[in-house]
């Protein structure tokens, strides 16, 4: 990663705030820059985090606001996630009548996070979290399509993806727009933040060093633009840090957790860590325990297209098990904690584990119709057919997944020898009728049959929950409790929060809550003026942000442009994120006229800017090698491949 190395320009700006001869002296790091901005609020990240905080410090009387986003889109985890929201004593509750309480949503999230969260956090969460939801419903959120119990019919659901809620709180509404949002939270607030014209966005725009004044204040961060100019943003009233997690960064989660090197990153490489290590640097505290606390889905396929998948088979809810890469089986799959499921998974080999069931048990699940993930993702013809491994006998399916075929058949051998006797196995899986209870176990089979099928699933990350420790105002401590002037934190990149487990909907609420609650203080709150800065801590060490040596870069061209090419319209299909992507170039006077992107199966929140950037970049260049967007590398590329296809055809 670039660092700034240049240090000479005397930062006017961020002196001129120190108070009078009585404030201590701190050193002041001194950056040379291209270009200088100022504004009332400086946010580093466009997340849910990000977003909120803007509209909040200017419903609360910033005149400008500037976010500074290393992509080229808004929402960050948002892009990748639902987006299911909860809580308690909310308007969504009340209409659906469904009574609950603060306390218990309180005690159900230290439960849930094996009681290692921040209660006085969590606590000015849920108290401040209604609010948070009344905005969003007054927002346009009473507007969108939400999931409902299939019993009942509420807006208010059991979301079965975490440990259960003793109350159904958890809210899934769909985005209007599916095209361009994943979630209806960043849908709503990216939608507010475009109509407010105090806030501006620099995109592509990556945060290199938080600068410190001689007050010990925190209010200025150096960045580097698409242009590869050095910013210097300085704030009037704060600076708030909402950079996401780690959980893109395999060097971080390896060096914290067993075998977080091997997690299935299912959010975005962008959510790197450093934000976190930028404010380690200025004195922030880390617990070092806590940035261990990376919770995983034990359900995550990877695609080898981009960010991995929650896709679950749940096959074994009619009867499959899941073994590890030695062929054993390692845990009750039908265990209604997932948190059980997660911790089991992380701590196998690789963190992998396969899937294995039959066609009888295939056979159990279409009569049974329920499960939706088979019938629409894996079943023959759909789109994630092509990874169910299919063998005609135990021994021909160890050998393809490459785990041991003697340790595969006992394996198997042992659990339909439980399943005949109706006897509890040593992991406590039941086999009798009274056990079904149609939520983790629907139906008992035997895993045998004419065909034997394995599906891989990894443990796969799309959150982290370690980081620097804040107050319930969302102000950033040093490691003796005192604020850190100026400097504010809230989503990801604060740690310590829930606990070692994440409970449904704080991934969303929790980063639009605490980035609330940052304005509110940033612009309501006078700031120290005398602040002795701490020694930075080492918990984050700079070799966690260096890349692999990687060989030495593909230079050959696409397409060799000094052919020449035959005029009309060419039309190429490659494979896309989620389907394939179809692009017309059309071919005038021997050159690139206009480039198509005819049909497409991408996230459009993150492709978006490579759709749009991309085409007109190979017309002006008249080559289908150009600079990939950031964020959005792999439709970036996919668009120059099928050019150069289309190429290919106009050459013939």
């Amino acid at each position: 990663m670039k660092k700034i190395t240049a240090i000479i320009l005397t930062m006017a700006m961020a002196l001129s705030m120190v108070a009078c001869s009585s404030t201590p002296k701190n050193e002041v790091p001194q950056v040379e820059a291209d270009v200088t901005k100022t504004a009332d609020i400086v946010i580093v990240g466009a997340g849910a985090a990000g977003l909120s905080a803007a509209i909040e410090a200017v419903d609360n009387g910033a005149e400008s606001v500037i976010i500074i986003e290393k992509t080229a889109t808004t929402g960050g985890s948002l892009n990748f996630t639902s987006g299911s929201m909860s809580g308690a004593e909310t308007i969504i509750q009340e209409i659906d009548g469904v009574e609950d309480t603060k306390e218990s949503y309180v005690q159900d999230i230290l439960k849930n996070g094996a009681n290692l969260g921040d209660e006085e956090l969590i606590r000015a969460y849920v108290e401040e979290d209604v609010a948070a939801i009344q905005w969003l419903w007054d927002n346009g959120l009473s507007d969108n399509k939400f999931s409902v119990d299939r019993a009942t019919g509420t807006m208010s659901v059991f979301a079965p993806e975490h440990a259960l809620y003793s109350v159904k709180r958890t809210y899934k509404a769909s985005p209007e727009d599916a095209t361009k949002y994943k979630s209806a939270a960043h849908e709503i607030l990216d939608t507010v933040v475009k109509g407010e014209s105090k806030i501006a966005i620099d995109y592509q725009t990556e945060a290199k060093m938080l600068v410190n004044n001689e007050a010990g204040q925190v209010l200025s961060v150096v960045a580097e633009n698409a242009q590869g100019e050095t910013v210097l943003y300085t704030a009037n009233k704060g600076l708030i840090m909402a950079t996401g997690g780690y959980s893109g960064n395999l060097k971080m989660m390896g060096a914290f957790t067993e075998n977080g090197s091997s997690y299935l990153v299912g959010g975005s490489d962008a959510a790197d860590g450093y934000g976190i290590y930028m404010m380690q640097n200025v004195g922030a505290n880390i617990d070092a325990e806590k940035m261990g606390y990376v919770p995983t889905f034990p359900m995550g396929l990877d695609t080898g297209m981009g960010p991995g998948k929650i896709a679950s088979t749940y096959m074994w809810k009619y009867g499959a098990i899941c073994v590890n890469q030695e062929g054993n089986r390692f845990v009750k799959e039908t265990e209604a904690d997932p948190a059980i499921r997660e911790v089991a998974l992380e701590e196998q080999t690789n963190a992998i584990q396969y899937d294995i069931f039959t066609d009888n048990i295939i056979e159990t699940v279409n009569e049974l119709g329920t499960n939706i993930f088979w019938n629409y993702f894996y079943a023959p013809g759909m789109p994630y057919n092509k990874f169910v491994i299919e063998a005609d006998s135990i021994e021909e399916l160890a050998e393809k997944i490459g785990v041991n075929a003697e340790n595969l058949a006992k394996t198997i051998a042992d659990y339909n020898a439980h399943v005949e006797s109706g006897e509890t196995d040593e992991f406590g899986r039941e086999f009798t009728e009274e056990s079904l209870d149609y939520s983790y176990s629907c139906a008992i089979n035997k895993v045998e049959g004419d065909k034997y099928y394995a599906i891989a699933q990894r443990a796969l990350v799309v959150m982290t929950l370690g980081g620097v420790q804040t107050n319930t105002s969302a102000q950033v401590l040093d490691a003796d409790g005192n604020v850190i002037p100026g400097l504010y934190a809230a989503g990801e990149c604060v740690g310590g929060i829930w606990g070692k487990f994440v409970s449904g909907g704080t991934g969303v609420m929790g980063p639009i809550v605490f980035g609330r609650l940052a304005a509110r203080t940033a612009m309501t709150t006078e700031m120290a003026e005398s602040y002795t800065m701490k020694e930075a801590q080492t918990v984050i060490t700079e070799d966690m942000f260096e890349a692999e040596e990687e060989a030495p870069a593909d230079t050959t061209s696409r397409f060799d442009m000094t052919k020449a090419l035959k005029d009309g319209e060419y039309t190429a299909e490659v494979e896309g994120q989620e389907g394939p992507m179809t692009v017309k170039t059309t071919v005038a006077d021997g050159k690139i006229a206009a480039v198509e992107i005819v049909s497409n199966n991408e996230t459009q929140s993150i492709a978006a800017p490579a759709m749009e950037s991309v085409p007109q970049a190979i017309v002006d260049g008249n080559t289908c090698d150009v600079d990939a967007v950031a964020g959005a590398t792999l439709t970036s590329n996919r668009i120059m491949d099928a050019v150069a296809l289309c190429l290919a055809q106009a050459a013939e």
